[in-house]
């Protein structure tokens, strides 16, 4: 019995580490052949550490722990990498997830919405168009009335411009 338990445990083991291999290979191609690509090693020296796990390694960040979730000024969400605007203060709501959430980007032009497969979960993740970088995932479960996605970004991914 213990040797079948470790059997399953070693094999999900490999699986798993297969799985994170594939994703690394993905994120390669996507962000190769963008108008502002970058290496892994420039962007490793532009972006701060959480920035760099993010947007470049895919990563996550805690919920409610995070720089932008409870943020309700007023103001403009820019790209951590480029500075582009991405999101507004007008389209964030409170989805009770424990990451900033909005109903659509500032502008659909800025990012890209690709297939995510990692984790073994099928999803729909937003990268910026012109770096390949990593933002977050969109859903189909935003508000109704405001079309009914949810954009749900990595605030280390953003920087937020508070306006007047």
């Amino acid at each position: 019995m213990k040797r079948s338990i470790f059997a399953i445990m070693l094999l999900s083991l490999i699986a798993l580490f297969s799985c994170q291999n594939i994703n690394a290979q993905d994120n390669t191609k996507i962000l190769e052949h963008r108008k502002d690509s970058k290496t892994p090693a420039q962007w490793k020296a532009q972006l701060t550490p959480n920035q760099y796990e993010i947007m470049v390694n895919r990563g996550t960040e805690p919920p409610f722990h995070n720089a932008y979730d409870e943020n309700k000024q007023k103001g403009v969400y820019k790209s951590a990498a480029t500075g582009e605007v991405l999101f507004t203060s007008e389209d964030k709501f409170d989805s009770g997830t424990g990451w900033p959430s909005f109903v659509k980007p500032a502008d659909m032009s800025k990012i890209e919405i690709v297939k995510d497969n990692s984790y073994g979960m099928e999803r729909d993740e937003v990268i910026e168009r012109s770096t390949g970088l990593h933002l977050g995932h969109v859903f189909d479960d935003g508000p109704a009335d405001r079309g009914g996605k949810r954009y749900c970004m990595n605030s280390g991914a953003l920087v937020f411009v508070k306006t007047k």
